[in-house]
This record gives C-alpha cells, structure tokens and sequence, in this order.
C-alpha cells in the first residue's frame, strides 16, 4: 500500500493507487472479550442474545474436520447439510442459531434476512471472508468470527513445495515421463542457494517462508508497510521498498490478502521492472496478479516460470492460457489442504462459535463494533475523522521503515473519565492497517490486530477550552522512528503528523507537520511544499482545470511571507499521472504527494 508521492527532481515510476473503502457504521451492542492474550480489558462483559433456546442449533454447511464437529456437538444441536442450494440454505436458515462455511457457500443478504433474526453468528472455516456480506451480517445483529491462524503453517510448506518443485521442473518432468518421454537436457532446472528471494507479505505466512527459504540457503527480502524491521532483522530478512522487491530478486513469492489496494499488483508496469528471468509463486490470492499481464511475461522470457496455487477464477476456465502454459506449475488450491491444518482449522472454528454462542467473542471477530448507542452517536462524525487521519498518516510513511509506534492525542474540554476513545482508537487503527490486510479491524480486534503486528498505539489528552460543548476539539496522529514521503510532514522531533477537526458536521485536515491548513477530508488531498509566492494557487488550479480535476478546498499554511508554505487541495477525482506531473514540473514546488481517502 502506497500513497503517490513525487518530489520534483524524482518524479518518475507510477506507484499502485490506493482504492479505499468507507464501510458503514452498524448498529451497536454489547459482548465481552475472550482472548488467549489479555489485549482489551476495557470493553463491556457480555454478549444478550435474546429468544435462544436452551441448546442452540448449529448448520455446518460445508464438511468439517470430526474434531470441530464433536466440539460443536458437547455444546450444540449440529446440522451437517452439505452442498446446499441458495434456496435450501435460505429455507434451513431460520431454524439455525449458528452457521459454518468454509468458501463455496455465498452467504448473503438474503441468508440473514431470511433467518429472521435468530442467526446470532457466521463461522467462516478459514481465512478469507469474501464470500460472507459483512454489511448485512452487521446490521442484522450477526456476529461473523473466521479462523486465520490453523492453516498458515501449510500455507508456507505448500510456498516452499511450489517454489523448490518451479525450480527443478518437477511437475513438468513428471508428465514427461508418464507420456514415455526422458527429456533429461529439456528439463535442467536451477539452484536455490544463494539466490534472492522477494517475500511480498510478511505477515504468518510470509514471514514462515521466509524462514524456510533462509534454511534452503537464500538470500531473502521482503515488503510488507507494516512489519516490523526489528523483527525482520531478527530473522535475517531486510524489509524493502515495494520497487526493489520487484526489481531485486531471482523469485518472488506472494503473501498479502486481496484488497483494492493489492487487486492485480502485479501487471504489465510491474512485470517489466522485474528482472529478467525472474520466478514467481502464488499462494495468496489469484487477483494480485494481472493473468492476462503474466502470460505475456511469460511468453517474453521476463517470467521464466510460475508456481500457482490459486486464480482469478477458480476453477480456471477450461481454455485458461495461464493454467496450461508449459512453463507454468499448477495446483488446485491446496495451500490448506494437510490433514493437520484442516483438523486445526476444525477447531479453532468451532471454539470461536461455541464461545459466541456462550456469549464470548474470540478475537478473530470481523465485524460489529460494540458501544452504547448514545457514545456512538455523539462520536460518529469523529469516528470518520478518526479512520481517515490514520489513512493520512499511513500514505505518508515511505516503504521499507515499518511502521511500530503510533501516538494518538485528543484535545478535550471533557474530563478523563467522561470520553470513552476506544471506538476512535480502533478507527485510527483501522485506518492504518486495514488497507493491506485480509483483517477487518473494529472495536473488537483493534488492539489484538496491532499486537500482533507489532503497532504500539498510545493515547494522550490535552485540555480544551472548557466553555466547548463539543466531545472532541481536534485528533492527533503522530507516528514515530518512519521516513516520510513528504519531508513537510515530519516535525523536528522526528515524527510524521497529522491533525483534524470536525467543522459543521465534516472531518477537516487541520495541521501536517509544522504547518497549519484547512482542507475538508473528502474526496482526495494534494500535499505540495513550495516557495510562498504569488499565483501558486492559479497555477496548480489551472492544471488541474485543464485536466477536468475538481477542486474542492484548498488551503495555504505557511511558517512566515515569501518562505516555505503548504497547500493542501481537495480534490474530487484521481488525477492523472500526466496532471501529477505537470504539478511537479512548476519551479517553485519542491515535493508533494497525492493522498486517496
């Protein structure tokens, strides 16, 4: 994940843009917290699930291991009902308390209409949620919890599988050999040690691939905004920008969750700044990579081969070009498929249901942020505020830093004990992580989230002026120990800043860095440094006019006349690359940075 950022004398690579997604706010209610680790004492106790009978009935849709099943039996009348029609799962729905999936059942709106408000939780028996609306579960009072953490051990074995099997021809070789063939000069493979691998992802299962391809003996580097250097270096790894993990390395393995922001990451700009016959593995997801794009590398020898787990569509289609190119190795999907991880997943599933179902929510919870409806409603407009100065401050941090501690400051006339922050706290850090990751963040897995990525996230008060009447007069988000890709943002402490207010109702950017502005948080913001001077408002107004950019707000912050100033544009559009350039090229601006919302 990467905000657009140029300075004048570097304007150059075209940087993935960022799509950011604005979920709604659902209705609250109340649960307590169980977690192995002790990482949010604060949130309320419990859970009322109202009108449930004295054993509640759990439909298990699509096969489980016998472990979570009998798990699920101690405490629960289990319903296994297999390959179900959108119309039979519909008609089942209503008699269910509890529903367990894993990918090929849709569970949509219309399954938690239809059950009437009795289904109270949807356990996804796996990592990724795509195939469960988290809106409707939401504003149907349905918990949604998922089990991310059973299968990432087989995740990384299958990666290395793939990646030793891709190098030695071993699936190409095979089939020579069933057709009568010995084709020994054909398939001469190469060697792993000492080559660099590029480690796209370093969260679970990354960072385990990692450590088995240091044991292979490889070089081995990794991208990953997020992770933590510190621990990165522990493991002999070096975390690097995004261009010099495509650029850099012999094979590159992918880890990262598909969002907008990762959603065909690699293409044909990618492809062509990759090195010359360079090696691929996929075991994340089929649409980070553009297909039709890795064809192409392929047939032109930039791509030397593809190990591929997964796909845009899957099953692939019967002509798909990909998945029958002879110097592609594919497999069906199996990065989760050993008997450990299934059984694992099995269970870990089960007991986040179970434990709902008591009244307890697990720390894989995915949706429902839980306060008091009056809190909520007094601190929704900064609840927006909130998550988007924590996307403002994350597009500032260049890649290769690793973003650890986060200071969050609240100016307040209220008194310590009377502004509950943890629904803002959770936003800030929904704002920073949940971009690049498969993890929805809320009020229930926030400060888990962070833990376990390594983000220390601190809180402070400041006092306001007492005669306010407002919850909040302004947030602060400051992240320590980074490098910036907009110099201006970065106080002379060391830390990048960013600052807001909630004016009539709208979020506004009211200070980065050292520097005062004014821009309301809609739409898209254009940071630029330049000389304080007349018409430098005209002229980048002009260019953005000329390129059909609206403008929105735009706001000059300055430190004295004729020296250094700020101007913050709000703009309604994504500007081209050829506007951003244009920008770049007036004389008097000497860095700026392009920031989606």
């Amino acid at each position: 994940m990467a905000a657009l950022a140029f300075s004048t004398a570097h304007f150059g690579s075209k940087p993935t843009p960022l799509v950011w997604k604005q979920p709604p706010l659902s209705r609250a209610f109340s649960v307590s917290l169980r977690r192995r680790e002790r990482a949010a004492e604060q949130l309320p106790r419990r859970l009322v699930v109202v009108g449930m009978d004295a054993k509640p009935t759990v439909l298990v849709a699509e096969k489980l291991g016998d472990a979570g099943i009998k798990l699920l039996k101690d405490f629960a009348t289990v319903d296994c009902a297999y390959n179900l029609s959108q119309e039979e799962l519909r008609a089942k729905i209503a008699a269910c308390d509890a529903l367990i999936v894993r990918s090929a059942t849709k569970v949509g709106r219309e399954v938690f209409e239809s059950s009437g408000g009795r289904l109270k939780v949807v356990g996804r028996a796996g990592v990724g949620i795509d195939n469960v609306d988290l809106g409707a579960a939401t504003e149907h009072g349905c918990l949604v919890v998922n089990a991310p953490t059973a299968n990432t051990v087989a995740a990384a074995e299958h990666g290395i599988a793939l990646l030793a099997a891709m190098a030695r021809n071993v699936a190409q070789a095979d089939a020579s050999i069933k057709a009568g063939k010995w084709e020994r000069n054909k398939y001469v493979g190469v060697s792993l040690v000492g080559k660099t691998l590029a480690v796209m992802g370093f969260g679970k299962v990354g960072s385990e691939v990692a450590r088995r391809a240091k044991g292979l003996g490889m070089q081995v580097i990794a991208h990953d905004p997020y992770a933590s250097a510190d621990r990165a270096r522990a493991m002999g790894v070096e975390l690097v920008s995004f261009e010099e993990a495509i650029s850099a390395p012999d094979f590159i393995s992918l880890h990262m969750p598909l969002t907008p922001t990762t959603s065909k990451m690699l293409n044909d700009d990618t492809f062509a700044k990759m090195k010359r016959g360079v090696r691929i593995v996929n075991v994340a997801r089929g649409g980070v990579i553009d297909e039709d794009a890795l064809v192409k590398a392929l047939d032109s020898g930039i791509v030397a081969q593809a190990a591929l787990d997964v796909f845009t569509k899957e099953p692939p289609p019967a002509d798909s070009k990909l998945a029958k190119h002879e110097k592609v190795t594919a497999t069906p999907h199996l990065g989760a498929s050993t008997m450990e991880a299934q059984e694992g997943v099995a269970i870990e599933i089960a007991e986040a249901v179970v434990g709902a179902l008591k009244g307890e929510l697990a720390s894989t919870a995915v949706n429902a942020p839980m306060v008091p409806a009056e809190v909520l409603s007094e601190l929704k407009p900064y609840v927006v505020l909130a998550e988007k100065l924590g996307r403002l401050a994350v597009q500032l941090v260049s890649g290769g830093s690793g973003v650890k501690s986060v200071k969050v400051t609240y100016a307040s006339a209220r008194g310590p004990d009377d502004l509950d922050t943890r629904l803002l706290r959770a936003m800030i850090t929904k704002g920073i992580i949940e971009p690049i990751s498969s993890i929805f963040i809320n009020l229930v897995n926030a400060d888990f989230t962070a833990k376990q990525r390594g983000l220390r996230i601190t809180e402070e008060r400041t006092q306001a002026d007492s005669s306010s009447e407002n919850a909040l007069e302004s947030i602060q988000v400051q992240i320590a120990d980074v490098h910036s890709k907009f110099a201006s943002a970065i106080l002379g402490s060391g830390e990048i800043r960013v600052q807001g207010r909630v004016k009539d109702g709208v979020p506004h950017l009211t200070k980065v860095g050292s520097f005062d502005v004014d821009v309301s948080l809609e739409g898209n913001i254009i940071l630029c440094r330049q000389v304080d001077q007349p018409g430098m408002i005209g002229r980048v107004g002009n260019i953005l006019g000329e390129e059909n950019v609206n403008v929105s707000f735009m706001s000059v912050g300055r430190l004295a006349p004729r020296k250094v100033a700020i101007m913050a544009i709000g703009v309604d559009d994504h500007p081209s690359t050829q506007a951003l350039k244009r920008i770049g090229q007036v004389p008097a601006i000497e860095e700026f940075v392009f920031l989606e919302l």
